[in-house]
């Protein structure tokens, strides 16, 4: 009895560390079921705007500004998260808006309820690494399931394309016009597509104006170049030229000015003469190099330091009968020297008629209550196209944007990855009833792990049912039924609020989407497994 009063000091410092150590694994799975409800609280915000019915999120900024969306990468950019795993979430829906441009809504809510299955798996004791290599082994086999389930497509089926850029906006508020803007995404999109990289689309070469009046059915696709501006006819200059030769010039039409600040002090009426005399001399002579070379449209772009043109300038352009377009954002000049295969012009010593551009018809059009300059029968075009949305009030302009860059993004998907998917639920279901009949081969823990995770797979269904207010447990059950009987294109119709053959309904969307909202749902559910504490540093 001695003895073990008597203990050694080590060994008393021994069962300190075990009983530190004990209450250090309450504090990590604390931690980590933090971490977990947080993220899980993000992606039970957004699931009820998942699908055709799911329902749309006004977000109301401090400075009143108000945003109508169910666009899951905008209601989650614009919310302010503040946990650090939670923060996470909002990551992945913008590398998913990045990776394939939609499905932002569904990867979110997929990594929703895998987190809540991962924590039924730890409370059952099980350790976190071998949950998060189960997870990686799942959504290797989820991929090559996704990949048999495909079916290939040629890009001159457009059909094909506008059926998927339809399904992308069936779930948006401006659903009714998806007639109108699927196809319009397709063509934007095959006319930007380089014979030379024919798996390589860049969607800043298709640019959005917008302009408010109108109803979003009046939205047109232009071949040619849009400005959001009126032209500068302060002196009675052109409105409308045909067979333009066009200029883009980022100099300044206007008197020169000292680098310095100075100011100089004119005591004579002769000397203030002479000077006004340059000023229409500098400026004449400017004028009439721009009226030599033949060109009749200019292109100005925005200046900070002074003012691009004046009054005068602008009387002598009118008088030399050329269209002035001023005030073009520094960004643009990219876009519209592509568009119109010429070179910008940086001084006007260089101002030669081969770097001008040609097109057919400059002019001036009325549009709603303001006026847009619309260049059209562009010579040797580059490769991009502009689409004027227009819309009733703000609200629906916004909201038609980030639609048609999601259908934008949909046709993008397919020209990189030629395949197409079922919707409507139908993969997730085939995925988790092949990942449960695969759990059932494996050994040990990590079979109990994948069977668990091929039942959140069915989040996605079960939530679509739910926001078409059909039963879910009874659609869902007889979506497994339908599957197991081997009918893999069977999916939720919410329209007719039943199981049907989704691909006969045209209900498609690309493999990419599938696929990486798997592939990055699970990498990022595997991240926040692995992390035990939080540690904040100053």
């Amino acid at each position: 009895m001695a003895a073990a009063v008597t203990t050694s000091a080590p060994t008393a410092r021994a069962s300190s560390f075990n009983t530190e150590s004990y209450v250090d694994n309450k504090r990590r799975d604390d931690v980590r079921q933090a971490n977990i409800i947080a993220a899980r609280a993000v992606a039970d915000a957004v699931r009820t705007s998942l699908g055709p019915k799911g329902m749309d999120k006004m977000i109301a900024s401090a400075s009143g500004e108000v945003i109508i969306t169910n666009d899951g990468a905008t209601i989650l950019n614009k919310m302010e998260v503040l946990q650090p795993a939670a923060k996470m979430l909002v990551d992945l829906s913008r590398s998913q808006d990045a990776a394939a441009g939609d499905g932002t809504t569904t990867v979110v809510v997929l990594a929703g309820s895998l987190l809540r299955h991962s924590l039924s798996l730890l409370s059952a004791g099980i350790h976190p690494t071998v949950v998060s290599d189960a997870l990686h082994r799942l959504s290797l086999r989820a991929v090559d399931i996704l990949h048999r389930m495909a079916v290939p497509l040629d890009l001159s089926d457009r059909d094909s394309l506008v059926k998927s850029a339809a399904t992308s906006l069936n779930s948006k508020v401006v659903s009714q016009y998806s007639s109108l803007l699927a196809p319009m995404a397709v063509d934007a999109v095959l006319s930007v597509v380089d014979p030379a990289h024919p798996d390589l689309v860049d969607l800043r070469d298709v640019k959005i104006v917008k302009k408010l009046g109108g109803t979003v059915d009046d939205t047109e696709l232009v071949k040619g170049l849009v400005f959001d501006k009126k032209v500068s006819h302060a002196a009675g200059g052109p409105t409308r030229v045909e067979n333009a030769k066009i200029a883009v010039i980022q100099f300044q039409i206007s008197p020169p000015k000292t680098d310095i600040e100075q100011s100089i002090v004119v005591s004579d009426y002769t000397q203030m003469d002479r000077i006004l005399r340059e000023e229409r001399n500098y400026i004449l002579g400017m004028v009439k190099k721009i009226k030599a070379t033949g060109c009749n449209v200019l292109l100005i772009q925005k200046s900070i330091l002074r003012d691009a043109v004046t009054d005068l300038s602008l009387h002598y352009l009118a008088k030399a009968k050329i269209l002035v377009v001023k005030d073009v954002e520094r960004d643009e000049i990219e876009f519209i020297t592509k568009t119109l295969n010429c070179l910008p012009i940086a001084n006007i010593e260089h101002f030669r008629e081969d770097k001008l551009g040609f097109a057919d018809l400059v002019e001036e059009v009325s549009v709603g209550d303001g006026k847009i300059v619309k260049i059209t029968g562009i010579k040797d075009m580059g490769r991009t196209t502009t689409v004027l949305v227009r819309g009733s009030n703000q609200l629906v302009i916004d909201e038609a944007e980030r639609s048609l860059h999601d259908a934008l993004c949909v046709v993008r998907c397919l020209v990189n990855k030629r395949f197409l998917i079922a919707g409507g639920g139908a993969p997730e279901i085939e995925m988790s009833r092949q990942l449960g009949a695969w759990a059932k081969e494996l050994q040990g823990m990590e079979s109990y792990c994948v069977k668990e995770f091929a039942e959140a797979l069915e989040v996605i269904p079960y939530t679509l049912a739910e926001n078409a207010g059909l039963n879910p447990i009874a659609i869902v059950t007889e979506l497994r039924n339908r599957h197991a009987q081997g009918e893999i294109n069977a999916g939720i119709n919410v329209r007719k609020g039943q199981i049907t053959d989704i691909l006969e309904e045209n209900v498609v969307q690309p493999l990419l989407v599938s696929t990486s909202a798997i592939t990055l749902a699970t990498e990022c559910v595997r991240m926040i497994l692995k992390i035990d504490d939080i540690i904040m540093v100053r």
